[in-house]
């Protein structure tokens, strides 16, 4: 709940309550706000990044990632131990750079009516991960880390079959769970299947929870993990404390990251894991290690495709979230799953030319992280043929050789607040068409994206602001010192339209890295 002008002045509730910002008439903010008094902060600065450096002040400022990062690709996949070895071997053929493989199906997989998704219930599930331990200590050995995945909701895994700790029974015998009016845990409907969420506001629940963390994840060597929703709380739930859930919504997904937080911190390991979360309100950037922008649609548009992604990205960074990225071809297919029936403009699955542009983008995030989708069978993947494991290696190799500017755009958000990801108007604060801009990306002050955004295009409009830009690929120079202008760029399969400040001091590492891409 949160904005910045572009008059350099800035505004954010900190109260939790529901609330509706309404911008609809020039030169005029109406605030709705669920509760009897409001309770905000004013900010400005000289420049649009002291209005985030003064915004983060409240906020709570992002730290810098573990250094494990910077090696390359963050892999999400699914299917066992066997499917993960041989994706390994054929990453390791094409020369892709691995920092970790993300198992979301850890827990084992179920089918809903969306497609797959996992058992809520969290232990290693020897049947799909029969060799685990093994696994995670070869895959340290090669210098990839293993992520895991959790939310704070919780099922009963008799419906499963096997399992060794029952942790919704653990957590409904002792009352840990939220309560319907009638004082029974509060159901919750998430595509075929329900759920119950964890009381945050029960201090034996909080302990207890924090204890599954470090048992059950950091225990089974996890170096990471999906902190996936916390948004989910029912307005009309009753809680331990007596609180109104309708005031404590919001502030759960604070609490979400922070519990996450804390038990990595009680663990000792804080610096060498990272959590990611979609959900958040005024402070979580001072709680949270990552964020991620939840299930874009496996599609080009921009209410909810690549184009969203983009714009999410630009717009997050205004608020504090200065590590933030997506999911690589995005999650969400359409189709009714196991039916071949496809309706046109309602049935959306990943295509090959699309998974290639989004591997693009993600290279010039923050992070570098594929996702196999909510029906990974009716997705390209990164595996598909050799020419799309060639572009994805090759532009793994491209995130793993900007890891020295990234780290010092990492250290500036711990710092500052900075994101890492920027908008054109951050560094152009007089330039109007930057401040309009949408469709193009800065990571850092230096380096400039303008992806591909829309099939079959291999050409595109890009906008330079002022100063001398070089093409990443081919080294040209580009641009005008005194004034920014568009130019039209090839931008085929593999040669995003990139260019870096010429008198940057990365300007090496910039060349490097394109050199590196080719390989």
């Amino acid at each position: 709940p949160q904005f910045i002008t572009s008059d350099l002045r800035g505004f954010a509730l900190t109260t939790s309550a529901y609330s509706v910002f309404d911008l609809r008439t020039p030169e005029q903010l109406s605030i709705e706000l669920h509760q009897p008094t409001m309770h905000g902060v004013l900010f400005t600065g000289e420049t649009p990044l002291e209005c985030i450096e003064a915004y983060t002040r409240t906020s709570g400022r992002m730290p810098a990632p573990p250094t494990w990062l910077d090696r390359g690709a963050i892999v999400g996949m699914q299917g066992g131990t066997e499917a993960v070895e041989r994706m390994g071997e054929q990453l390791n053929t094409h020369g892709a750079p691995v920092a970790a493989y993300w198992l979301q199906d850890w827990v084992g997989a179920r089918r809903t009516s969306i497609g797959e998704q996992l058992w809520w219930n969290w232990e290693v599930d020897p049947q799909r991960y029969p060799d685990w331990d093994p696994m995670v200590e070869r895959l340290e050995a090669e210098g990839a880390k293993v992520l895991t995945y959790l939310n704070p909701f919780l099922v009963d895994p008799r419906e499963k079959g096997s399992f060794e700790r029952n942790l919704y029974q653990e957590a409904h015998d002792r009352g840990y769970l939220v309560r319907n009016q009638d004082g029974s845990p509060y159901s919750i409907l998430n595509t075929s299947f329900s759920a119950s969420l964890v009381d945050l506001t029960n201090p034996e629940a909080w302990d207890w929870l924090k204890e599954v963390i470090k048992t059950q994840l950091l225990g089974a060597g996890a170096s990471g993990w999906m902190a996936d929703f916390g948004e989910a709380l029912p307005f009309d739930a009753q809680l331990h404390d007596g609180r109104d859930a309708a005031l404590y919504h919001n502030q759960y997904p604070e609490d979400w990251a922070r519990l996450n937080r804390e038990a990595v911190r009680e663990a000792g390991r804080e610096g060498e894991i990272l959590f990611f979360t979609r959900s958040g309100y005024t402070r979580s950037p001072g709680q949270s290690t990552l964020f991620w922008m939840g299930d874009q649609l496996t599609a080009w548009d921009r209410e909810d495709g690549i184009k969203s992604a983009l714009v999410g990205l630009l717009s997050s960074g205004y608020a504090g979230i200065s590590l933030n990225h997506g999911d690589i071809g995005g999650y969400t297919a359409t189709t009714l799953p196991r039916s071949p029936l496809r309706i046109p403009f309602v049935s959306y699955t990943r295509g090959k030319e699309l998974l290639l542009r989004w591997t693009e983008l993600c290279a010039f995030t923050a992070v570098f992280r594929t996702h196999d989708g909510n029906q990974p069978d009716r997705n390209v993947q990164i595996d598909h043929d050799d020419e799309t494991l060639n572009q994805f290696a090759r532009f793994a190799r491209l995130y793993a050789a900007l890891a020295p500017y990234r780290r010092h755009l990492f250290e500036e958000a711990a710092a500052r607040g900075y994101p890492v990801v920027r908008h054109l108007w951050l560094h152009a604060p007089e330039d109007t068409v930057a401040r309009d801009n949408w469709d193009q990306l800065l990571l850092g002050p230096d380096l400039l994206l303008a992806p591909v955004l829309d099939p079959g295009k291999d050409r595109r409009q890009v906008y330079l602001p002022a100063g001398q830009w070089v093409h990443l690929w081919t080294g040209a120079t580009h641009g005008d010192s005194e004034r920014g202008v568009h130019e039209e760029i090839s931008c085929p399969i593999g040669e995003p339209a990139a260019f870096y400040r010429a008198d940057s001091d990365y300007a090496e590492i910039f060349a490097n890295a394109a050199s590196e891409a080719r390989g």
